[in-house]
């Protein structure tokens, strides 16, 4: 099967089926969304909601969370990952926000990108949830779905280039829903160490399958996810 021909397969299926995507992270505002993405980061959705709340209670906009120090904000995010480096983003991230952009979170890439704590993942996540625009994430998830299916190549090898081959295929109004089903994917079904290829929706069109289960395997019909 061709790259092309895997997008589509791709597409189609989640065009149908799981047609506005959401993130699973909790969030009311742009604020919120940003800090709930440094957070995020190699740290699961599910503890980063449990964070929130308290978090935002303490710090309710960003001119609260600038106003912090470090110490200020570890104890509530001690349970994350790497809390002490993203106790230090989050205070600097409010204050630049509130210094350099009057406490708005910008939507531009490169304006996202000076912010601490925001590489250019979760400038494009923020991008794409916030503001609608097509800016693919590219997490663990992406990149080891991506590569699995066989919508980029093995030569892919950083998160840019991965980036880079998704958005060639996938149309510009697809792509930030497109962001988000691969990582839905890729943690409820091709999840890093045993991938559940046998409810696999996406199996007649998975390079992955094919090599493992073989060309004919991927038309036995696959039962419902």
């Amino acid at each position: 099967m061709t790259r092309a021909a895997r997008f589509q397969y791709f597409l189609d299926y989640f065009t149908t089926n799981f047609p506005e995507p959401k993130t699973e992270l909790a969030y009311g505002n742009p604020y919120e969304l940003i800090v709930a993405v440094v957070l995020s980061a190699q740290c699961t959705d599910k503890r980063v909601n449990l964070v929130m709340p308290a978090l935002l209670a303490e710090f309710p906009t960003a001119a609260h969370l600038g106003a912090a120090t470090a110490d200020d904000i570890f104890p509530f995010i001690r349970s994350v990952s790497y809390p002490n480096n993203k106790a230090k983003h989050l205070a600097g991230l409010g204050r630049m926000l509130t210094d350099d952009f009057g406490g708005e979170v910008p939507s531009q890439i490169d304006e996202l990108q000076r912010l601490p704590g925001v590489g250019r993942k979760t400038a494009n996540v923020v991008a794409s949830v916030i503001y609608n625009l097509p800016a693919m994430a590219v997490d663990t998830h992406v990149f080891r779905v991506s590569h699995r299916i066989g919508l980029v190549p093995k030569t892919a090898t950083t998160p840019l280039a991965v980036e880079k081959g998704l958005v060639r295929y996938i149309p510009e109004e697809l792509i930030n829903k497109a962001h988000h089903w691969l990582i839905l994917h890729g943690r409820y079904i091709c999840v890093a160490r045993t991938p559940k290829c046998n409810i696999c929706p996406l199996a007649p069109s998975c390079a992955y399958f094919e090599k493992h289960f073989g060309k004919a395997a991927a038309y036995i019909p696959i039962p419902e996810v």
